[in-house]
Order: structure tokens, then sequence, then C-alpha cells
């Protein structure tokens, strides 16, 4: 059984594939190097979802090449949702690691996660990650480690990335975990949740991942896409699985502070940078005064510069 299994959805990706690919072979390399592994340590799950672009032939000759580590299968459901449900279900691996073929990995990182994976044996194991931009300037997005006061609590505010963090295949697989098939933001529909199921976590501090901001993402647009309302189901979905483990009221301050942030701050950029987005702001309001009417005295708003606090009352009453 390989010890991990990385689940990496294609599609239109021939730019950033090979780097992506060449980036974990190298990492392989390393921990059969320092740690004496061997190659079946792990196995690349390349998930074709019809790219239209060169990705497809990108993957097979890395699979001739890598053969015992890297397997083609094909998914015709839309959506890198699908697409990670289809590899987890796939995965032989005893953890799971969503990575994007626009992103790489750093050299040491299958070392440190083998040692990790040993050491602690948890559910979850988060790292740290560094967002690449275009001009080549990075920001780090360190990993919540369990060592601060009410990880869980800052766990809930931000989440993570379905990259930012290392799965142990049959945990997820207990709770039926899937993402929500079918929108754009199905990562935060379920990360921010996954916490509430479990006290066997451990974290790497250490930017393993390098996410790049690519003008191709869904989530950076330059022209308008209904799916950005998407982020009203996702926001629902979330509530829901809180309110399921009974934990909405304990939770209550984080998951408000999550919807400002997503309503009023991250999704708000997309409504005011298109005409067709402007009802977007409607339904925010509409949104918040359902879940969380006395939002503005929120305790993890007030922490905020003033500057942010004026900006997001400025986006409510848009």
């Amino acid at each position: 059984m390989p010890k991990v299994s990385i689940i990496i959805p294609v599609f239109n990706a021939e730019k950033y594939l090979e780097k992506c690919l060449n980036s974990i072979i190298e990492s392989l390399n390393h921990a059969q190097y320092v740690l004496k592994t061997s190659e079946n340590t792990i196995e690349i799950l390349l998930i074709d979802n019809d790219s239209s672009d060169n990705s497809l032939t990108i993957c097979k000759q890395y699979s001739k090449k890598y053969p015992q580590i890297i397997d083609i299968l094909q998914c015709h459901t839309k959506g890198a949702a699908a697409v990670r449900n289809y590899g987890a279900k796939k995965a032989k691996g005893k953890y799971i690691w969503f990575i994007d073929a626009d992103d790489y990995i750093a050299k040491t990182a299958l070392a440190q996660l083998f040692e990790e994976i040993d050491k602690t044996k948890a559910d979850l194991i988060m790292i740290g990650a560094k967002r690449v931009y275009k001009d080549h300037h990075t920001d780090y997005l360190s990993p919540v480690s369990i060592a601060e006061p009410n990880y869980k609590s800052r766990f809930i505010r931000y989440g993570m990335g379905p990259w930012q963090v290392i799965i142990f295949k049959k945990w997820w697989n207990e709770h039926n975990f899937s993402f929500k098939e079918g929108i754009i933001h199905e990562d935060m529909e379920l990360m921010s949740s996954l916490i509430l199921y479990t006290d066997k976590l451990s974290s790497i501090d250490t930017p393993l991942y390098f996410y790049r901001q690519t003008p191709e993402s869904v989530l950076h647009r330059r022209s308008w896409n209904e799916h950005a309302y998407d982020i009203f189901p996702a926001l629902e979905g979330l509530l829901e699985r809180f309110k399921a483990l009974k934990a909405e009221k304990r939770y209550h301050d984080e998951l408000e502070w999550f919807f400002i942030w997503n309503l009023l701050i991250d999704s708000a950029k997309d409504f005011s940078q298109f005409p067709e987005g402007k009802p977007g702001f409607a339904r925010s309001r509409k949104m918040l005064k359902k879940y969380f009417p006395n939002w503005r005295k929120n305790r993890f708003l007030r922490e905020k510069p003033l500057k942010l606090q004026l900006r997001v009352r400025l986006n409510y009453y848009k």
C-alpha cells in the first residue's frame, strides 16, 4: 500500500503540469535518498477532466516514464470537486493529498510528510504553503498549530485549501466526506468543518506547497461568471455541517466571522468588479440578516483595523 496517494485534477493545465509533476518526482527522489524509502511509497493519480489542450499527452508521457507510480484516470463530470471525489475513491494510499495541476511542492515535502505520518499517525496533517504571484513575490500561509490556544477556532475562521492538508483515508471514508459538486467554492463547504471530527492533528510549519496565483484560475476571473454566486450555497452547506454536529452555537463567533470575511470582503471584490455582480450585495445582506443579524458586534471583526471594519460596513450597504 502506498503511504500517500497524490490526487491531481487535470484540466487544460499544459502550461504548468510538467513543473508540478517534476516537483513531485524530485521530492520523491529526495525522500528515497534521505529516508531510504522505495518508489511505491506514493502513487500519483492524474485525473483528466476532458482537457482540450495537450494536458493528456503530457500525462501519458509521464505515465510511460514512471509507470510504477503514475496512473491516468478519466473523469467526465465537470469540476474540481467531482474529480477530487473520484480520486479519493480510487486512491490506494494510506493518506490522500489533493494537489492542483498548476501548483508545485518543495523538494523536502515528501520526506517531511513521511516522517510526520510515522511519528503522529494523525487524521489531518496541516502544512505551510506559499502563494506565488505573477511577479514572483510570495506570501506565507501558515498552518494551524495544535500548540496554539484555541487552535480549532483559528482553523474554522480561516479554513485551509484542500492542498494544505494531508488526510488519513480511512478517517475520510468513515465520515463519508466529499466535496460539493457543481460549485466553485467546493472546498469552503467542507474544509472548515473537518476539524470538528477529530483531535488527532499535527502540522508542519514549513512552506511545503506553492500555490500559484494564475489568471486561468476560476477564482481569478477577468469576466463575470455566474458561479461567483456559489458562495451562498457553499456557506449554507458549511453551516448545515455545524448544525448536524450541534457545534454552531459553540463556534458561533467563528462562523459569523467566516461569513463576514467571505461575503463582505472576498466575494465583494467580484460583486464590485462586474455589473452583473451587483445583486450579490443584496444577497449577502439577506444571508447575514438571516443567520447572523448581530454581525456588527462580532469579536473578531472588532479586533481588525478600523480601515477594514469601515470597508466591511460599506460593502454591506452597497
